[in-house]
């Protein structure tokens, strides 16, 4: 074992042991999912992190993916897609992605359902909020959550999953909490009207204690696992 290897598999050790006391912490919740969030690592990284367990991997931008896709085909991985996506991208999501989880408009709903190919599972996807109304920020606007959804949920093609948003960075731990408790409402009002919902996508390395707390049930993290980007 070389030493990146050992390096990622002490480091998702210790991500996972935060999770798992943030869940004590919160009241022994259910469990929380750990999404790594691979986007400008090479293909070496991803092949070593999973031989430490971890199966599912975000990325930021469609080509990158795809080229690690290739490069890893002989794994078995979840790949995310959890940057924005743009129309002329949707082909290549719903043919080479298992969960897209940056939907924020309606026009993109239609062409991923076109081209999700009819033997494969369902393209898992979750609606992105822009719950701090960031001008620099994708996701729509929470008042929209309930149609985007409605959406989603009305084509075979596809599969509701939840909500996922990144707040507005603060060094304030307590806005930061607020806008994931904002989430965690918009979420158990979704599932209302959804009852199948399970994924809420929030938090990353610096906050996912304050993110579990509110109810994340899946956290994104990268610099964490493989260390900050050159």
């Amino acid at each position: 074992m070389n030493f990146r290897e050992t390096a990622c598999g002490s480091a998702r050790a210790s991500v996972l042991a935060r999770i798992a006391a943030a869940r004590q912490s919160a009241g022994d919740i259910a469990d929380v999912r750990l999404l790594a969030v691979s986007k400008t690592q090479p293909a070496a990284a991803v092949r070593a992190l999973c031989g430490e367990g971890q199966r599912a991997f975000g990325e930021n931008y469609v080509q990158e993916a795809l080229a690690k896709q290739v490069e890893l085909a002989d794994l078995a991985l979840e790949w995310h897609l959890i940057g924005p996506l743009q129309s002329n991208k949707c082909r290549e999501v719903a043919l080479h992605f298992d969960w897209l989880q940056t939907l924020d408009r309606a026009k993109l709903v239609d062409l991923l359902a076109r081209h999700r190919p009819p033997g494969r599972a369902p393209l898992n996807v979750l609606v992105q909020v822009n719950i701090d109304d960031e001008d620099s920020k994708s996701g729509c606007a929470p008042d929209e959550v309930d149609a985007l959804a409605a959406a989603v949920a009305a084509q075979p093609a596809l599969c509701l999953r939840g909500l996922m948003a990144i707040p507005a960075p603060s060094p304030d731990a307590g806005v930061r909490r607020a806008a994931f408790a904002r989430m965690r409402g918009l979420y158990d009002a979704l599932r209302t009207h959804h009852h199948a919902l399970d994924t809420l996508s929030m938090g990353m390395s610096d906050d996912l204690e304050l993110a579990i707390a509110e109810g994340a049930t899946m956290v994104r993290v990268g610099t964490a696992l493989f260390g900050a980007r050159g």
